[in-house]
């Protein structure tokens, strides 16, 4: 299946899952308020699937699966019969309306909450949150290779992807954050990393770079690929090496090749580089070459290339009991309800970029796939976070949405009568041009994505 199908597939799933659960939510309360349901429909457009059940509601699916609705009984949208007056919708109390609208989007968060559970329970396989290489900011903290990050402030951090959202969270907010970090010999210890030094230009994405932060499972062996004819390695060094020292110091890396090879050629002279080959440890003298490249800059070579890099093997499984998975979940749900607040609240405030805020379907499309190809707990995890999305968008108080209704019944609570129809159709005008200046900043974020 190509990526393009996958893609679309997988959106389609997603979709259909979340769209049925918050319109089950609507039709659920509606019916448990005496309400009766004309229509349960999911997806717009054109039904591709129909059929009338035993309690009069029409259940359809329709072709265009970008959301759905449940159309109940009510006397703004047609005449209803005087025997049936008593279950049209907008007779009923407002605290009943209010709690028919919010139904939708607490089934939602009541859906995360269950994807969460099973995702733990499952078990989603990941990364170890073990430092590689701390530079700039990380390594001020004092963050040294090898030690693993147990909490970020109060966010405990089991996993690299953990450890990875508590910092983009918390470098949100410019403040310098403490750190429970455990060394290399087992003891524990606690840091500040000072993200308020962070550049007020920083890139939410790409916090971790600008951070210093590598982890562990980026660092590739470093394995010799290619020896260059005619270079210092020439006949010294061979295909499938594995360097491990220069000059005395420790490489762990191939990244760290470079500068000890430049602080070899500044010294001059020969140095010796050990390396592994075949289950055997040897010492070879080698003197690094300066290079000058096209662009007039100089470097020190041994003239070996990289091995290619193979994906790193997971070395950490976030899995819980089914029972002490229970309140693990809850507070994920709780942690990503707080997490969107966050960012919805910094891009109003001009913080962060909308462009790193709002996502159009071919985003979310691409993320599903990424994340059903890494398995059934990372694809939960993915569908728990779209789940709180969705939940929170519809409660945003803009009129078509349902946080809109919930401020239009608010006010009626608070008045003691319900707003005019005229105020009522001019909310439904503005909320229908903010939500299609959404969308299509929407799309306009997903063409950049996709061009870059």
């Amino acid at each position: 299946m190509s990526t393009f199908l996958a893609s679309l597939w997988w959106l389609l799933v997603a979709l259909g899952v979340l769209v049925t659960f918050h319109e089950f939510g609507h039709f659920w309360v509606a019916r448990r308020c005496g309400v009766k349901v004309l229509w349960f429909s999911v997806g717009f457009g054109k039904p591709l699937w129909s059929r009338t059940g035993r309690d009069g509601t029409e259940y359809v699916i329709a072709a265009v699966p970008l959301g759905g609705y449940v159309r109940m009984l009510d006397e703004r949208e047609g005449d209803v019969p005087a025997a049936e007056l008593d279950s049209a919708f907008n007779r009923k109390p407002v605290w009943q309306r209010m709690a028919i609208v919010a139904a939708g989007p607490l089934a939602n968060l009541l859906l995360a909450f269950g994807l969460l559970w099973a995702m733990l329970v499952i078990g989603r396989p990941d990364y170890a949150p073990v430092v590689g290489r701390a530079e700039g900011i990380a390594a001020q903290a004092g963050l040294q290779p090898g030690e693993r990050v147990l909490a970020v402030g109060e966010r405990e951090t089991p996993t690299w992807s953990e450890l990875q959202m508590a910092l983009m969270v918390a470098g949100l907010d410019r403040k310098p954050v403490p750190l429970r970090v455990q060394r290399e010999d087992g003891g524990e210890t606690r840091r500040s990393l000072p993200l308020d030094r962070l550049p007020a230009e920083t890139d939410e994405m790409r916090l971790l770079g600008t951070i210093g932060l590598l982890p562990r499972h980026v660092l590739q062996p470093a394995l010799v690929g290619k020896v260059l004819e005619g270079q210092p390695a020439w006949g010294l060094l061979a295909e499938g090496d594995r360097i491990t020292a220069i000059d005395a110091t420790p490489v762990a890396s191939f990244e760290d090749i470079g500068p000890l090879v430049a602080a070899l050629g500044e010294r001059g002279g020969p140095g010796m580089v050990e390396v592994e080959r075949d289950g055997q440890r040897l010492a070879l003298e080698i003197t690094p070459r300066r290079f000058t490249d096209e662009t007039g800059g100089s470097h020190w070579l041994l003239g070996v290339e990289r091995a290619a890099a193979g994906e790193p093997a997971k070395d950490a499984v976030l899995r819980l009991g089914p029972l002490a998975a229970i309140p693990a979940a809850l507070r994920e749900t709780g942690y990503q309800m707080r997490q969107l607040v966050d960012l919805v609240r910094h891009a109003f405030a001009g913080r962060i970029s909308v462009q790193n805020t709002v996502s159009g379907p071919l985003t979310i499309a691409r993320a599903a796939n990424d994340f059903a190809e890494r398995g059934p707990a990372w694809f939960l995890n993915f569908l728990a976070l779209l789940s709180v999305s969705i939940a929170l968008i519809n409660l945003l108080p803009i009129p078509v949405l349902d946080g809109g209704h919930l401020l239009y019944y608010l006010i009626e609570l608070v008045t003691g009568r319900p707003l005019g129809e005229r105020a009522m159709a001019t909310g439904q005008y503005l909320g229908l041009a903010m939500i299609a200046g959404l969308m299509g900043l929407a799309f306009y974020n997903d063409i950049l994505r996709l061009m870059s």
